[in-house]
């Protein structure tokens, strides 16, 4: 038992040690350096002055010892003291080429090859490294909160296949295409988000192309284009967003085709995405292009009508707020194109009625929507307001204008001179001329009428909130 205590507070002590060096380390290398050389490195125990780390390979020693020998030794001087030593153990090798050294602070000679320790007991669940690699992964962004419709069947439904089998589909490179405010980003994400669930000793690491770009400029400048490639050849996972952005960046595409190689020959999982399908990224080479169409492309397109309102009432949901039906579907009906849009004006509505204490309605649903979509607008006439009516009523258009009393159709005209008065600046006189050369004192009591109804009757105000709604949108 006591053996086994000691045994316990060695490895406590060993793996707060190495937290400290790597505190040091962080302080004085490049974000790039830290995550390529030193994170996957995995401290094992804790005697006396010597800590025991493990290395995935031999070159990982010999870098280390070329590049920050300096670094390293005083790290070790400041954590464990002047007769502090490090001894690495190499996890790749047969256990049948074992053999040992150490490295002492304040030594300056480097070891060669052959003197390297070796050690067959590395494995890849190293979760106190992977706890300190950064991902750039959203937690927000998952399967659960993806609203599923018919224009993202297949791409959601690969995305899943992928989150649960990272690399052992054939979807790989995974590639969904689509246009902007869609929901690639919440997906890819999504897939980053599960493998990391199933497995944290995974790295899973989410760039945008620009991102990747700037990085790969800064690693040439500073000469460390070779750490960039080996950094992201030591993915699980990777995703990259907006791949279209390498478009005439030829030597990022370079470095890029041969980590995509790497990483592919691997069995590791390359998930992209895109405003366009593969083929039509002119500018990007032929042979990038070639590779990303082995895997799945998958696009996904406007949601309809059914998932804008699904969209909307799950958003409002997860804010804990109840949403009258209709003001719900107003805005599903005037934001059509892009769920980024939609999410935005729901937002907003619940940020202006918190802000300024006032309740939700379709006053200020219509300011949200406008605020957000004011570049659609619809040139409304009295024309396209009877039309819309009478569709919707199964009316004839010249019914209305005729002296006909039936009930339909008495309701039908008085909803729409009740709408032609509300959306339009047409005069009273000209409303009624449009119906049969009435007078305008049939068209105030048409308005009147209608106004009465919608107090006393709410099947007739969600037939006019309905109806004004498409006429407002341009939906026939």
């Amino acid at each position: 038992m006591e053996v086994l205590e000691k045994e316990i507070i060695s490895t406590s002590q060993c793996k707060d040690i190495w937290k400290k060096c790597l505190s040091l380390i962080k302080e004085s290398v490049p974000a790039l350096t830290y995550n390529t050389w030193f994170l996957p490195i995995k401290p094992l125990s804790f005697s006396e002055d010597e800590l025991k780390i493990e290395v995935p390979n031999s070159f990982f020693i010999e870098w280390i010892e070329e590049h920050y020998n300096t670094i390293i030794n005083n790290v070790v001087r400041q954590t464990m003291g002047d007769d502090g030593k490090l001894l690495y153990v190499v996890g790749d090798e047969k256990e049948s080429d074992r053999v040992a050294t150490d490295l002492i602070a304040n030594r300056s000679e480097k070891p060669s090859p052959k003197d390297i320790s070796v050690e067959n007991t590395y494995d890849d669940d190293n979760e106190d490294s992977n706890e300190q690699f950064e991902s750039y992964l959203i937690p927000r962004y998952k399967f659960e909160n993806f609203i599923k419709g018919e224009g993202n069947q297949l791409a959601r439904a690969a995305a899943i296949a992928i989150g649960e089998n990272s690399g052992e589909t054939s979807f790989n490179p995974f590639f969904i295409y689509g246009g902007v405010g869609l929901g690639k980003t919440h997906l890819i994400q999504a897939i980053g988000n599960r493998i990391k669930e199933k497995s944290k000793s995974k790295k899973v690491i989410y760039i945008s192309s620009e991102q990747f770009t700037v990085e790969f400029i800064d690693a040439i400048q500073s000469g460390n284009a070779q750490e960039f490639s080996n950094f992201y050849k030591n993915m699980d996972a990777l995703i990259i967003d907006d791949i279209q952005f390498l478009i005439g960046k030829e030597k990022t595409q370079d470095y890029f085709f041969h980590i995509f190689n790497t990483l592919h020959q691997a069995g590791k999982q390359i998930i992209l995405s895109s405003d366009k399908p593969p083929k039509e990224l002119k500018g990007l080479n032929e042979r990038l292009i070639s590779r990303f169409q082995m895997g799945l492309t998958a696009d996904i397109q406007a949601p309809d009508f059914e998932t804008r309102m699904a969209i909307l009432k799950n958003k409002a949901n997860s804010y804990g707020i109840s949403i009258p039906n209709d003001i719900l579907e107003y805005m599903a009906y005037n934001i059509t194109s892009n769920v980024r849009e939609l999410e935005g004006s729901l937002i907003k509505l619940l940020a202006s009625s918190s802000l300024n204490s006032q309740e939700i309605d379709m006053v200020l649903a219509r300011k949200a929507v406008n605020e957000i979509a004011s570049g659609r607008q619809v040139n409304i006439s009295i024309d396209y307001i009877t039309q819309i009516v009478c569709k919707y009523f199964s009316v004839d258009e010249n019914k209305v204008r005729e002296k006909n009393r039936k009930k339909e159709v008495v309701l039908a005209r008085q909803v729409a001179m009740f709408l032609s008065k509300k959306l339009t600046k047409s005069s009273l006189k000209t409303i009624g001329l449009h119906f049969g050369g009435r007078d305008h004192s049939t068209v105030i009591h048409a308005y009147n009428s209608i106004e009465q109804l919608l107090s006393d009757d709410n099947s007739t105000k969600d037939i006019v909130e309905s109806l004004r709604n498409k006429i407002e949108l341009g939906v026939s």
